[in-house]
């Protein structure tokens, strides 16, 4: 293959890829600038740099190319293309409808039971609009939406009147004579 040679770049350029390289949180970008900036400073070759940047020299090369295509731009440019795969499950409806439903109670529409869980919560939607998502893409479309799904307190209720007190004693700490029983037993002194 023919090696691909970037051109000395201006002081402006070489900035905006080293900045871009220091600056980003985005492990991606920050290996992008990687690549592009030994290519343009030292004219490395694609297969010199992939040994350094630990990549392909496939992907360098695209990298190199895309610098050569849109300059800065395309390097920090449109993070990722689409990926393929199976199309979302989850539209714009179906975030919907499920906000609405999260927000009401579960009995109001008729359903058998009082609190909504992931569970119950994927279910009712599937029955309502056909695709089942996982718990977790539920989980996360109410979090983002500032709804969290936690787990139910139960509470004992008696209708003794002494319920309260009775409680309240079960929960005492363990009186001194009852330490004491619980102790090692004496040594003998010899």
């Amino acid at each position: 293959m023919r090696p691909i040679r970037i051109p000395t770049l201006d002081l402006e350029r070489l900035d905006a890829l080293e900045k871009l390289h220091r600056t980003t949180r985005e492990a991606r970008l920050g290996t992008r600038a990687q690549m592009v900036l030994p290519a343009a400073e030292r004219h490395l070759t694609a297969a010199q740099i992939a040994g350094v940047v630990r990549a392909s020299e496939e992907t360098v090369r695209r990298w190199l190319k895309r610098h050569l295509a849109e300059g800065v731009e395309g390097v920090e440019g449109p993070r990722d293309e689409p990926r393929p795969g199976a199309p979302r499950k989850v539209t714009q409806e179906y975030c919907e409808g499920l906000i609405h439903a999260a927000r009401r109670r579960p009995r109001s529409p008729g359903l058998p039971f009082s609190l909504w869980t992931l569970q119950r919560s994927a279910d009712c939607m599937a029955e309502r609009t056909g695709p089942r998502a996982t718990y977790e893409t539920v989980r996360t479309h109410l979090e983002a939406a500032g709804i969290v799904l936690s787990r139910p307190r139960h509470t004992m209720t008696s209708p003794d009147p002494e319920h309260a007190p009775k409680k309240r004693r079960s929960k005492r700490p363990a009186t001194a004579s009852a330490r004491e029983t619980t102790s090692t037993a004496p040594t003998s002194s010899t």
